[in-house]
């Protein structure tokens, strides 16, 4: 089998095309944004390289509330064409890849004495369909009391009044990057992780000239060379632009969410919420397979970029706020199963809370040519991605634009072969459970996963799992998966597979560590790693286990 142009084991070529090549566009940067730069880029006809000094989506874009919204929240501070970009941006993302954006109607329960009344809710639901475009049966619908208290049993109908209904979109957000990455992969895009851009290298007219980076596999040094650089860093931004001296006035605002996951047991709601506490923040609660999971919180952050954690401050503040809107479920701090804490770059604004701060994007373009693009929404990173390059275009490359096509990404399908509808989609997962069930897998949890997580790509996972000799037909399953990622999605670790291609460290943890030696020893074996690298990631899996499940007294400095 010829080895895929996204894979671990082409490693050592690619690092040879980032020493040999020059570059039409380097992007610093492997999140939602790079990637969508990355994509927009490479189809356009462009050379394009991309470093990540972690793995992808390893910063912001594993870390939102993994969905795909139309921001109604942003309506009560006017952010109007935030809403309408966002709105419109759903249906396209969604067409891209249904079975990775897929509809979710969400429940607005109206309580006595909340935040929103039934008469502004019904407006601002309506002005929010106008401005998201909403048509058919995604349109927001207004229920009475006796509706909502049937769509959500576990509300507290002592006090909810009423209740709203409107259309969202779910997805993960970590794949959802990855599908991008390789999306740009298959244009030609020379994409890496585990490469870290340590300096910038100037001509006689200090504007960029080369990157000095560094292989954190190898410890290798390289140099990368391209004729315009975008940094799409998230939190980092403002990082690299001290690297390139460039720093204004304008800079980034850092905030921190979290999101606590709960055995769907412990938490069975029947269907996404979003509901106010009574500080005037909103909440959601969305059930995902087998837990529901919650978030997420807005504070100030001024602690360590790279080991965002979540504080008992901010367990206790989400338990809370669930435990006085679901009043029958009495959670605790022993009942959560697993967590996430993230970073929004957000651009800095005086006087202005954690809150209050606007989620637009924004570009900062340096005397030395470096462009940087922070802010924005994980929702609009198709657009984010478009003004960025043609920022690149009109500043780095104008003299000769001519010969790049226009943006095509609104109907490049990301997944090959592409599902094409929801209905695809059911009838596909119907499909993939019979294959499981014929091998012994009768919980039809797997053949949601699996469809949900690589569509159509899930028949090789399945047919791989054929070639293992396990009795238990879970461990072949899963088997399967890490030699797919390893030869398909570019994994170089043990967090890059449990944590950002599955998902399983937030959304099933029991099978980490049902599994964990199996797929040790396999990545050993798949990678020829020697014994210090086992053990070194090993202790980086524990560690992110620990962080993932574990209340800190404070944010790490």
């Amino acid at each position: 089998m010829k080895t895929p142009s996204f894979s671990t084991l082409n490693r050592s070529s690619y690092i040879n095309k980032l020493k040999t090549e020059v570059f039409d566009l380097a992007i610093i940067g492997g999140g939602i944004t790079g990637a969508g730069i990355a994509l927009d880029a490479s189809a356009r006809g462009l050379k394009v390289c991309l470093v990540e000094k972690n793995d992808f989506a390893s910063g912001t874009s594993n870390k939102s509330t993994k969905l795909i919204h139309g921001g109604l929240r942003y309506l009560k501070n006017f952010e109007i064409s935030l809403v309408r970009e966002s709105g419109s941006e759903r249906a396209v993302v969604h067409n891209l890849a249904p079975h990775l954006v897929k509809p979710e109607k969400m429940l607005l329960p109206l309580v006595e004495g909340g935040t929103y009344g039934k008469w502004m809710t019904a407006l601002g639901l309506k002005v929010y369909d106008f401005l998201a475009d909403v048509k058919g049966d995604d349109r927001r619908r207004m229920l009475d009391k006796k509706e909502t208290l049937k769509k959500e049993p576990l509300l507290n109908k002592d006090v909810v009044i009423g209740g709203g209904i409107y259309a969202e979109y779910r997805t993960d957000d970590a794949r959802l990057t990855i599908e991008i990455l390789k999306k740009a992969a298959s244009y030609g895009a020379t994409i890496i992780n585990y490469c870290e851009m340590k300096s910038f290298n100037y001509n006689d007219d200090f504007k960029i000239e080369s990157l000095n980076c560094k292989d954190r596999n190898t410890g290798s040094n390289l140099i990368v060379k391209a004729r315009s650089y975008i940094s799409a860093a998230g939190p980092w931004v403002d990082s690299i632009r001290k690297k390139d001296n460039s720093i204004t006035k304008q800079r980034l605002h850092l905030t921190k969410g979290v999101h606590l996951v709960f055995p769907y047991d412990k938490l069975p709601v029947k269907q996404s919420i979003y509901f106010d506490v009574p500080d005037g923040r909103m909440i959601f609660a969305i059930p995902r397979g087998r837990v529901t999971y919650v978030g997420t919180t807005d504070t100030d952050y001024f602690g360590n970029l790279d080991r965002v954690i979540a504080t008992k401050q901010d367990a206790n503040y989400l338990l809370s706020a669930v435990n006085n809107t679901f009043k029958s479920v009495h959670l605790t701090i022993d009942d959560i199963e697993s967590s996430w804490a993230g970073l929004r770059p957000l651009i800095h604004e005086a006087h202005k809370s954690a809150s209050d701060l606007s989620r637009k994007d924004e570009i900062f373009i340096s005397n030395s040519g470096l462009i940087s693009i922070a802010g924005g929404k994980l929702t609009g990173y198709r657009k984010m991605a478009f003004r960025a390059l043609e920022s690149v275009l009109k500043s780095c490359l104008k003299e000769n634009t001519n010969r790049f096509l226009e943006s095509t990404t609104e109907s490049i399908s990301l997944v090959h072969p592409p599902l094409t509808s929801n209905d695809d989609v059911k009838a596909y997962q119907q499909e993939i459970e019979s294959h499981l069930t014929r091998l012994g897998i009768k919980d039809t949890y797997y053949s949601w996963y699996l469809c949900a997580s690589y569509g159509k790509q899930a028949d090789i996972i399945v047919e791989k799992s054929k070639t293992f000799s396990s009795t238990n037909a879970l461990e072949n399953l899963i088997r399967a998966e890490l030699w797919y990622s390893v030869n398909f999605e570019m994994v170089n670790c043990l967090n890059d597979f449990f944590i950002r291609r599955t998902g399983r460290l937030y959304f099933d943890i029991e099978s980490m560590h049902k599994f964990k030696s199996v797929i040790i020893k396999d990545m050993a074996t798949l990678l020829n790693w020697d014994i210090q690298r086992l053990l070194k990631e090993e202790e980086k899996l524990n560690l992110a286990i620990q962080d993932s499940t574990t209340f800190y007294d404070k944010d790490f400095e």
